[in-house]
C-alpha cells in the first residue's frame, strides 16, 4: 500500500442534488484541496447545475474541477459521465436536457439508448448495486455497447462488515467484463459533521420523521471526501482502482473556461459582422443627426465601434438591432432602456431614445474590456403584442436555441 499514492474524488454529490447532497459546491471544493486532492470530480444526478459554482471555488483553493453528471437510467445502473472536451460537455449538456424535455417538472427520464448520443470524448463510470448480480452484469455490457469511449465500474467501501468481499467480487466481475475498477467513496458531503443533516435530507426526501426512518438512514457517516492515504488503506488489495481516479482526472481536460456564448450569425455567408454593423450604424447616423453630425459624435461612434470589434460584439448588436427592427416594422412599442443608453450605436441604430453625446454619458459603463462580460442591451416590449416578439424570436432561431 503506498500512502502517497495520489487520489482524485469523482463520485461528489453537491446540494445541487436536491434532498441528497449535504454541502455546498465550495465547501467541497475546499475541503479536497485540503485533503491534497488535485482535482475533484462533481457529478449531481442528471445535472450539471452544480459545476460552476464548483468551477469557480476549486480555482479559488487551487485544484481542477472534473465535469460531470451522474445519469440515472430507467433501465440500466446509474452511469457517472465525464467530458473530454467542449464537444463532449455540449452533447452531455443536450442528452439531460432531452431527459427533462420527457419527464415531469424535477425529474428526469433517460434510457440505454440515450447513451449512444454522448459520442466517444465521454469517460464513463458504472455505478454498481450493493450487491451485484447477473442481471448488473448484463446491464453494464449493454451500457458498454452503446458506450463509445472509456468505461469503468466504481467501486466504493460500505462499510458494512463485508467491503473486501463486495470489492472481491466486483473486481472479478470488471476483469469478466473488460471493465477496469475505479476507486469512489460516493460522497455526498464534505466531511462526517453533516450527517445530521444529511440524515435531514434524507427524511425530507422520503416524506418521514428522524425518528420513523430506521434503516432508510445511513448507518454511519462514511460518505464524506477521505484523504488519499485512507482511500489507498480501504483499497490496498486493488490499488489500481485509486490510481484510475488520476487517470480519469487527466484524461478529462474540459473546463468551463472553454465556454464562451456563440452568437447567432446575423449575416449573409461571405459577409462580415463588423462591417454590416458598421455600414448600418452610419446609416442610422445620418437619419439621426441629417447632413449636420456633430464632430463629438464622429468620434465617439468611431471609438465605440472600434470597442466593439476589439472583443467581437458585433453579432450581438445585429441581432438585438434585428428583434428591434422587427417590433417597429410592426408597430409594436419598444424601447432600450439600462446602460444601452449611453451607447451611441445603439442610439442610431433606433435600439435607445436617447442621445449620449447630449448628455455626456460614458460608453465604457455599458462596453469595457475591463468588465470582461459581455454587454447586456435591455429592450422593453409593450405587454399587450410582447408574445408577437417571442414568437419572432422562437421561428428566427428555433425553439432549441432561445428561451425564457
Amino acid at each position: 500500500m503506498d500512502s502517497d499514492m495520489p487520489y482524485v474524488e469523482l463520485q461528489t454529490l453537491t446540494n445541487f442534488s436536491f434532498l441528497e447532497g449535504a454541502s455546498h459546491p465550495e465547501e467541497l471544493a475546499i475541503a479536497a484541496a485540503a485533503l491534497g486532492m488535485p482535482a475533484l470530480g462533481v457529478a449531481d444526478r442528471n445535472s450539471l447545475a452544480g459545476v460552476v459554482r464548483a468551477h469557480v471555488a476549486a480555482k479559488q483553493a487551487g485544484i481542477r474541477l472534473v465535469v460531470g453528471a451522474r445519469l440515472d437510467l430507467a433501465d440500466g445502473p446509474g452511469v457517472l459521465v465525464y467530458p473530454r472536451d467542449r464537444a463532449a460537455y455540449g452533447r452531455l449538456s443536450q442528452v439531460i436536457t432531452t431527459g427533462r424535455r420527457r419527464a415531469e417538472k424535477g425529474e428526469c427520464r433517460l434510457t440505454r439508448d440515450d447513451l449512444a448520443d454522448l459520442g466517444a470524448d465521454q469517460v464513463a463510470v458504472v455505478l454498481p448495486p450493493d450487491a451485484p448480480d447477473p442481471q448488473f452484469a448484463h446491464d453494464l455490457g449493454e451500457v458498454r455497447e452503446r458506450l463509445g469511449g472509456p468505461v469503468y465500474l466504481a467501486a466504493s467501501a460500505r462499510y458494512d462488515g463485508r467491503a473486501a468481499e463486495r470489492l472481491a467480487a466486483l473486481a472479478v466481475l470488471a476483469r469478466q467484463a473488460g471493465t477496469p475498477l475505479v476507486a469512489t467513496n460516493d460522497v455526498i458531503a464534505h466531511g462526517p459533521q453533516r450527517k445530521p443533516l444529511a440524515d435531514v435530507l434524507t427524511c425530507i426526501r422520503l416524506g418521514t420523521t428522524i425518528d420513523a426512518a430506521g434503516w432508510q438512514l445511513a448507518a454511519n457517516a462514511e460518505r464524506h471526501l477521505k484523504p488519499p492515504a485512507e482511500m489507498a488503506r480501504l483499497f490496498a488489495r486493488h490499488p489500481d482502482a485509486v490510481a484510475r481516479t488520476l487517470d480519469i482526472a487527466e484524461a478529462c481536460t474540459f473546463s468551463l473556461d472553454e465556454l464562451r456564448y456563440d452568437y447567432p450569425r446575423e449575416v449573409a455567408d461571405g459577409e462580415d459582422p463588423q462591417a454590416v454593423l458598421e455600414r448600418l450604424t452610419w446609416a442610422g447616423a445620418a437619419h439621426r443627426y441629417g447632413g449636420a453630425m456633430p464632430d463629438r459624435v464622429t468620434v465617439q461612434l468611431r471609438h465605440e465601434l472600434t470597442l466593439i470589434q476589439q472583443l467581437a460584439y458585433a453579432p450581438y448588436f445585429l441581432t438585438v438591432h434585428d428583434i428591434v427592427r422587427f417590433a417597429r416594422s410592426r408597430g409594436i412599442l419598444c424601447q432600450g432602456r439600462g446602460s444601452a443608453a449611453n451607447s451611441a450605436v445603439c442610439y442610431v441604430l433606433g435600439i435607445t431614445a436617447v442621445d449620449p453625446s447630449r448628455a455626456d454619458l460614458l460608453f465604457e459603463r455599458f462596453v469595457s474590456p475591463a468588465r470582461n462580460e459581455p454587454p447586456d442591451i435591455d429592450v422593453y416590449f409593450e405587454h399587450e403584442r410582447r408574445e408577437e416578439v417571442i414568437q419572432y424570436i422562437y421561428t428566427k432561431y428555433g425553439r432549441d436555441r432561445a428561451g425564457l
